[in-house]
């Protein structure tokens, strides 16, 4: 066994956890939590953090 097989195997471990990575976001099971994680920032009472238009006058 010599270097090449080396990155050759690195190099396929490295396809199969993309695709495994692929797989999971594009999969079913998580399209809920994503759709959920996008409208987050139209979520209504969500004020903590946002600074008081009175407090920084222009």
């Amino acid at each position: 066994m010599d270097i090449n097989d080396l990155r050759s195997m690195v190099t396929v471990a490295g396809l199969l956890c993309f695709l495994a990575i692929v797989a999971w976001a594009y999969g079913k099971s998580s399209k809920k939590g994503f759709e959920e994680a996008a409208n987050l920032p139209f979520a209504e009472g969500d004020d903590d953090g946002a600074a008081n238009q009175s407090s920084h006058p222009r």
